[in-house]
Order: C-alpha cells, then sequence, then structure tokens
C-alpha cells in the first residue's frame, strides 16, 4: 500500500511502514512504481496509490500496465461523527522526543494512553538529534499502538477518526507520525485530522474533571514556545506575548547546562533547587519593568554564567548549598517573569480564569505562585495532571475529537514545523 500526497510518498510493506520523503507525479509514476518493487516484493499482486488530496486512488497491477481510478466513499464515516453518539479517536503524537498515543471517546473521556521517551536516547547528547528521534518514533508506532488498543479493549472497527501532530515541531518527526496516521485512517476507511501541537496544549485541562470555561487567559510555556494567550474559544486565539529569544523551557536547559546538570535539564535543576534559597543570588527578570507581554531570558541567562564565573569553576562542586542556591535563585527568576506577565495580562484583559500548560507547567513552583496570586484576586487556576503537561497522545486525541468537523480539509501527509497559532480558525461547526 502506498499513500500520497502534497508531494510526498508513505509505503507500507508486510504491516511495517516506510517513509519516503519523495515528490512524485502520481499518475505518470505510478505503473513504474510498481515494476519497481516487482522484483523484491515478488509476494504484492496490486499497489494501491491512493491521493487523499483528490480523493481518488490508483489501482496498479504489479504485472501490467493497467490503472483505473475510483472514489474514495468516506460520506457514511464523516456522517457517524457529525453525531453527538459516543466517538473514538485514535491520537497520534511525534513532534519532537516523545512518542504519545492515546485513545479518546466523546462521551466516555480517555480510554487509554501510552508514552515512549526518547530523554534516554538523546542523553548522551545533550540534547534531542532530530533524525535519532524520527528513527524511533518510526521503531515505535505501530508496537504502542497495538499495546494501547489491547489496554482498552478496542478493535481498529471501533475507531471513528486518527489525529495526529501536524506542527510545529521537527520536521523529519512530524511526517513519521501524519504518515502513520494517515495511513491507519485510510485502511480503516476513517478520517484524519491534522492538529496543532500547541493549541493540544492549550486544551489539555479539557482533559481533567476540573476544567475551565471559556473565555480564559492561556500561559503555554514549553521547550520551544512562550505564550500569553486570550482564547475566546476554540481557534479564537489572540497572542498577547511571546519570548523575544530564548523559550521558558531553553531557559531551564539552559541554565541547567551552565550548572552542569544532566539532559533533560529542566527537571533536573527544579530537583536541584527544591533545597535552595532563591534569595541569596539577586539574578534580573528581565522585561518586568516595560509595558507589554513579551518575555526574555537570554539575559538571565548571561547573568547565570557571569555569576558563575565570579563565583569560581569549582565552586559548586565543592559546595552542594551553593549550587542549590544558585539554582533556586535562577528557577525564581523565570517563575517571577512567567508569573507577573500572566498576571499583568489577566489584570488587563480582565479574565478571572488562568490556565498553564505545556512542559514548563508542570513546575512545581510556577504552579503554586500562580494559584496563590491569581486565587488571591478572585480567580482560578486550571492545569492538567504532571503526565499531561508534558508531550502527549492524549491532548491530540482530544483536539482531533473537537476539531473532527476539519478532517479532509488539510493537505494529506501535512507537517508544518513552523505553524503560528493564531492562524487556527473555530472548527466548522461548534463541538
Amino acid at each position: 500500500m502506498a499513500f500520497y500526497g502534497s508531494g510526498f510518498l508513505a509505503l507500507a510493506f508486510l504491516g511495517w511502514l516506510l517513509v519516503v520523503l519523495a515528490a512524485a507525479k502520481l499518475r505518470q509514476d505510478a505503473c513504474f512504481l510498481a515494476r519497481t518493487f516487482e522484483a523484491p516484493q515478488r509476494g504484492v499482486k496490486i499497489f494501491v496509490f491512493p491521493n487523499l488530496n483528490l480523493r481518488h486512488c490508483i489501482v496498479v497491477s504489479a504485472r501490467s500496465r493497467f490503472n483505473v481510478a475510483k472514489t474514495i466513499k468516506s460520506s457514511a464515516a464523516m456522517a457517524r461523527l457529525q453525531s453527538t453518539e459516543s466517538m473514538i479517536v485514535l491520537g497520534i503524537e511525534t513532534s519532537c522526543d516523545e512518542t504519545g498515543l492515546a485513545l479518546y471517546d466523546r462521551q466516555a473521556g480517555l480510554l487509554a494512553h501510552r508514552l515512549f521517551s526518547q530523554a534516554d536516547l538523546h542523553a548522551v547528547y545533550g540534547g534531542v538529534v532530530p533524525e535519532l528521534a524520527s528513527r524511533d518514533h518510526q521503531r515505535r508506532l505501530a508496537p504502542l499502538t497495538r499495546a494501547m488498543l489491547t489496554d482498552a479493549g478496542v478493535a481498529p472497527a471501533d475507531i471513528d477518526a486518527v489525529a495526529y501532530t501536524a506542527g510545529p515541531g521537527l520536521v523529519g518527526a512530524l511526517l513519521v507520525g501524519a504518515a502513520f496516521g494517515r495511513s491507519l485512517a485510510y485502511g480503516w476507511g476513517v478520517p484524519a485530522i491534522g492538529v496543532h501541537h500547541m493549541e493540544a496544549h492549550l486544551l489539555a485541562p479539557l482533559l481533567e474533571e476540573d476544567r475551565p470555561e471559556f473565555p480564559f487567559l492561556a500561559l503555554l510555556v514549553s521547550g520551544g514556545h512562550s505564550l500569553l494567550v486570550d482564547v475566546r474559544a476554540i481557534g479564537d486565539y489572540r497572542i498577547l506575548g511571546t519570548t523575544l529569544d530564548d523559550a521558558a523551557g531553553e531557559a531551564f536547559d539552559k541554565g541547567a547546562k551552565t550548572l552542569g546538570l544532566g539532559y533533560p535539564g529542566g527537571p533536573a535543576l527544579a530537583k536541584l533547587a527544591d533545597g535552595g534559597d532563591a534569595g541569596r543570588f539577586d539574578l534580573p527578570r528581565p522585561l518586568s519593568k516595560k509595558p507589554g507581554y513579551d518575555f526574555s531570558f537570554s539575559g538571565l541567562k548571561t547573568a547565570l554564567i557571569v555569576q558563575l564565573k565570579e563565583l569560581g569553576d569549582d565552586a559548586l562542586a565543592n559546595d552542594p548549598v551553593l549550587a542549590a542556591d544558585l539554582a533556586a535563585s535562577y528557577q525564581a527568576a523565570i517563575v517571577d517573569s512567567l508569573a507577573g506577565k500572566a498576571l499583568r495580562a489577566a489584570r488587563d484583559f480582565g479574565h478571572t480564569r488562568l490556565v498553564i500548560a505545556g512542559g514548563v507547567g508542570a513546575n512545581r513552583l510556577l504552579r503554586q505562585q500562580l494559584k496563590d496570586s491569581f486565587e488571591a484576586r478572585g480567580g482560578t487556576v486550571y492545569y492538567p495532571r504532571i503526565a499531561f503537561c508534558t508531550d502527549n497522545g492524549a491532548m491530540i486525541a482530544l483536539t482531533g475529537a473537537l476539531r473532527v468537523a476539519d478532517a479532509g480539509t488539510e493537505p494529506a501527509i501535512m507537517a508544518r514545523p513552523r505553524w503560528p497559532l493564531d492562524e487556527l480558525e473555530p472548527p466548522r461547526e461548534a463541538a
């Protein structure tokens, strides 16, 4: 089976997915491709080349030049998804270094989820290696999917739609998940939905029993993004502030590297900071006294480097208390910067509900500081459970269920490494 769309070709043989990033003129090259694979694949009699953009496919006999186009029939599946009945969505997350799968039912909620972290794989290199991340996603997706379906007692025939992360993220990793998701959707005869990774983080608190109502203010903080978003409804987003340089997650990781901690750096720095005195070192809070809601962390990172040089190269190794104090002071500066802007934006735009999401949203100091400050003003803070702060399939499945009316509107096998959140529009119909 070969799946074609938007100039990319994904090939699957004997249940294993092989992604080929090659431009193809489908109608001209279908017979040529079939003859090319005839010798090594002697058991294959027919090749099917579905073009999901045009909603037709070309069926090619492996031993002839004959080809016929036929229409893909998906109206029954789409009608089922438009109803308010039970609907199960498979979510696939492969934007960076975590392979996430989940099953979400529009009536019953989250049915099952699986996550494989590549942290150990990339720790040797001190950061994510994109090519290694893509290959590992390719190895993990099929086994994790089978295991999760078994966990939930769900058969492929029970699944009504497939949602996959379409961006932003590492393009190779995105393409692996997109090709896998689209392949499953076509094979099962159900729609596929490309999901915006940051919108999924923003909506992740809806997975919890204590969920926010619209409108609300969202603080999205992760390894690659720091955003303050005025959220009026699903797809109705206004970006109030973003980072001018490093994201908050990058600031944590780079600070951890400066302090000689391991990868991933954010959790390691937060753990070291737990026993430290945050008031011992006076580190800057960039842009805190300037108008607006943008963030900046490059000056804070530089201040940490300068402070470490003043202390001497061996100071931290010889004094664990000093190391903990410096880590605590650095963490406090990041949290103060994030919390200060969020509280200012909530006041200026009249929000009484605040959502904290993204990987840095798991930071306990950030959660507690915002909770205390915001509730003192009469507001309420919402956040997903720790497991759903970092990248996961549950948030993708949920967002796919909320946007199922948009299925089929984007190019097949869509992958956008850069994708501004405010380009999104509300779903075609209210979910």
